[in-house]
């Protein structure tokens, strides 16, 4: 890119601080000038500027992609910040009866499929101008990463004593055994837990969960195999290959040939809605928030009830 050279005066523009930005995100410049609807050259002109003003090199082009020097990673938490701030002064503006906008959640899969459908029709039916995108709230540093990234604006997250985050709680999960069906409804024991045990890749949150769960109970799983598909873990334990430690959302609905009991003991992921505080009470923030929180607590929501499907479960809504 550029040399090293000392800045000239000014400041960068916003379009400029948005190309870093889309190129350190997608590895590329062909990625990022389709992500902004540009031509390469448009986004490379603008790179070139951002760096002549920085005086020095912002990114680098590799064998796997085109990445952040270590000028460009310093500069890109304030070129977020400065990039958000400006779309967030706009969206302050707004009406709540008139929102217009682009709104990205993260979420896990299984709350993705049963809490998110709901609301997202009730916020679209209430605000036809906002665009929804749904994010992999499961990628490396989970959801809550990409909040504080400023890469989504809200991400549904198990609830941790996170001081820098606005946590709204939604809902209560639980953990289940899961077993071949053949195995009976007697009371899981910790011995059934000792494996092989099929579990989601870690670490992520549901699987650090789960290990710190076994380590309590005194559990060392003789063989722990980390598949990524929920679908490919329940078709492996039915056929008898193993068992698993699953949300009783990613189990719904509960495949034939399978049976999900309680753990010996209780295993809850507490369910919430993660923002930035600064930025929770945007209007379009807090209208998609009261529509997920009116969604679930509606007498029909989408989260299954475990009273109804185990005896004597707790209700799943808080």
């Amino acid at each position: 890119m550029t040399s090293a050279r000392p800045s000239p005066t000014g400041l960068p523009s916003l379009a400029q601080l948005r190309a870093l930005l889309a190129v350190a995100d997608a590895g590329g410049f062909s990625e990022a000038a389709a992500e902004l609807g540009v031509s390469q050259s448009t986004l490379s002109e603008a790179i070139s500027k951002l760096e002549a003003l920085a005086g020095r090199p912002l990114l680098r082009r590799g064998r796997t992609g085109t990445v952040p020097t270590p000028a460009g990673e310093r500069m890109l938490t304030h070129a977020r910040a400065a990039v958000q701030s400006a779309g967030d002064a706009l969206l302050a503006a707004q009406e709540d009866t008139q929102l217009r906008g682009v709104l990205r959640v993260a979420s896990f899969r299984s709350t993705a499929t049963h809490l998110l459908p709901p609301a997202l029709a009730a916020f679209r039916a209430q605000h036809p101008g906002v665009t929804v995108r749904l994010m992999d709230g499961e990628t490396e540093g989970g959801g809550q990463e990409l909040v504080r990234r400023g890469q989504a604006d809200a991400a549904i997250v198990i609830e941790e004593n996170w001081t820098d985050l606005r946590l709204t709680p939604l809902v209560m999960d639980e953990y289940l055994f899961v077993a071949p069906a053949h195995r009976g409804t007697n009371p899981v024991t910790p011995d059934d837990l000792g494996g092989p045990l099929l579990l989601a890749p870690g670490p992520n949150s549901c699987n650090l969960r789960v290990m710190g769960y076994l380590r309590r109970c005194g559990v060392q799983p003789g063989r722990v195999t980390e598949i990524g598909e929920d679908s490919v873990i329940l078709g492996m334990v039915a056929h008898g290959l193993g068992v698993s430690v699953m949300p009783r959302l990613a189990l719904e609905p509960l495949p034939d040939g399978l049976v999900a009991l309680p753990l010996p003991e209780r295993l809850m992921r507490p369910l919430a809605l993660a923002t930035l505080p600064h930025r929770a009470n945007l209007p379009v923030i807090r209208a998609f928030t009261d529509a997920l929180l009116a969604a679930l607590h509606r007498p029909h929501a989408p989260a299954p009830d475990p009273a109804a499907a185990l005896p004597g479960g707790a209700s799943l809504l808080h």
